[in-house]
């Protein structure tokens, strides 16, 4: 297995003087970039023609990973040639967020197959609804079966993503790569790091992403009493507090989601994930360096660390929430990573609108405001 990663910034260009001669039919080559196609529609393009055989997968972001730093309106590649591990790519339409369950469906169902080791997704985030997608794949996918990946990101406008389909990016998509055989590893680690405050409530109300009622009472008029002199920031200012879900009391797994926007008229809160009626909600908030330790935890859930001998490669998916509040320490948490990882590990990756990965084992599940690795090695 050879990996090689690479970055393009529009002012000085490639940063190879070549790129690598790895094309074949067991490359996978994953690209993320700026939303603006101005920035990566000719690096795209060179991608394509050094690459026909390639699977090339890769989508728009709110900051790109390369290595250690982060990146605005450049593309980060990492270009991966298996020696005994086959690829084969799935894509779906998701133009509307009804389609998403069937977008994932078709995309498990199109690379199903008894040596499937494992799916790296990557979908349009502004019209994909995510839970449901992940509830598709997981219809049709055994739990064996490892499922990462991420939702496109379009910095924080929350306007347009785009996924590459057939080589084009393109809205309105959902793609992915399966892994076959026994020789591939893939690590997978996801944590947040924030910390609950509050009264748990339960949800009263709700419609798919929609929250309508906590405890009977307003949603939105309990977050504006939480945020006081914030809430007139909302709703950005909603990022630093996301909610915490769980199924019951004697639940111990809890999912994060993170607010996109607010509906003033119902008096209603919309997440980028959905919100189930029943279950207990609470605030959490911001932790600086609690959400630079999620990172590292992340990076040990992997299980990579003390296979020093072989290539491996990180793909470092962060919520753009988790950027929002850590600001200019959002390094941090990318240094985090690689100081647990191996050292001559390559990292590439992208900050999200949703991060795909189990929980800590089983099915994939949807997470928001975490730091989401998936690292990819052969033996």
């Amino acid at each position: 297995m050879k990996i090689s990663t690479f970055i393009y910034v529009p002012e000085t260009g490639w940063s190879a003087d070549a790129l690598p001669a790895l094309d074949s039919e067991q490359t996978l080559v994953l690209a993320f970039g700026a939303a603006d196609l101005r920035h990566v529609e000719a690096p795209l393009a060179d991608l394509v023609q050094a690459y026909p055989r390639s699977h090339l997968i890769g989508c728009s972001t709110a900051g790109e990973i390369y290595g250690t730093a982060l990146t605005d309106e450049s593309l980060v590649v990492a270009v991966v040639r298996f020696e005994r591990t086959h690829l084969a790519r799935a894509s779906a339409p998701a133009n509307t967020p009804d389609d998403s369950f069937t977008a994932g469906e078709t995309i498990a169902r199109t690379l199903l197959r008894p040596d499937l080791r494992g799916v790296l997704v990557l979908s349009d985030g502004h019209t994909v609804n995510g839970t449901q997608l992940v509830g598709g794949l997981n219809a049709v996918l055994p739990e064996p079966v490892i499922v990462t990946g991420g939702l496109a990101g379009d910095g924080a406008r929350f306007e347009r993503t785009w996924v590459l389909h057939d080589g084009k990016p393109q809205s309105g998509y959902v793609s992915a790569v399966g892994f076959y055989g026994p020789h591939v590893r893939l690590g997978h680690g996801s944590k947040g790091g924030w910390d609950i405050f509050g009264i748990e409530r339960r949800v009263t109300r709700s419609k798919d992403n929609i929250l309508y009622e906590l405890d009977g009472r307003p949603a939105l008029q309990l977050y504006k009493e939480y945020l006081g002199e914030r809430a007139d920031g909302l709703p950005a200012t909603a990022l630093l507090f996301p909610l915490a879900l769980r199924a019951d009391a004697a639940d111990t797994k809890r999912i994060v989601r993170t607010v996109l926007d607010i509906d003033e008229a119902s008096n209603a809160m919309i997440f980028a994930g959905d919100i189930p009626e029943g279950s207990l909600a609470q605030l959490m908030q911001a932790n600086f360096d609690r959400l630079v330790d999620g990172a590292a935890e992340a990076a040990l859930m992997t299980h990579t660390n003390g296979h020093a001998e072989r290539p491996v490669l990180s793909v470092a998916i962060s919520c753009v929430g988790r950027r929002l509040v850590l600001g200019e320490r959002s390094e941090e948490e990318l240094e985090a990573t690689l100081e647990v990882l191996p050292a001559h590990a390559h990292q590439i990756g992208f900050y999200s609108y949703g991060e795909i990965s189990p929980y800590a084992t089983g099915h994939c599940d949807l997470h928001n405001q975490t730091m989401t690795l998936t690292t990819i090695r052969e033996v």
